[in-house]
């Protein structure tokens, strides 16, 4: 399963960097893009997805911070 990992990166370059992942990857579903526990990149990564008309699933509890995208 492909995996981005957006630890470390800046709220200002997430919307490139997963638009960039998602469609290069497209053919690899399902995706993991790894958040790490800040709602504000949650956020950040929602908007993109929900932009591209993609299907994903939230981590709750444990998992919080872990989007994985089911389709697009």
């Amino acid at each position: 399963m492909e995996k981005l990992d957006l630890h470390g990166v800046r709220h200002h370059e997430v919307d490139l960097m997963v638009e960039n992942f998602i469609f290069l990857n497209q053919h690899d579903i399902p995706l993991t893009i790894i958040c790490g526990s800040s709602s504000k990149m949650v956020e950040l990564v929602k908007v993109v997805l929900d932009r591209a008309g993609s299907n994903y699933l939230e981590g709750k509890g444990f998992d919080f911070g872990r989007i994985t995208v089911l389709k697009l």
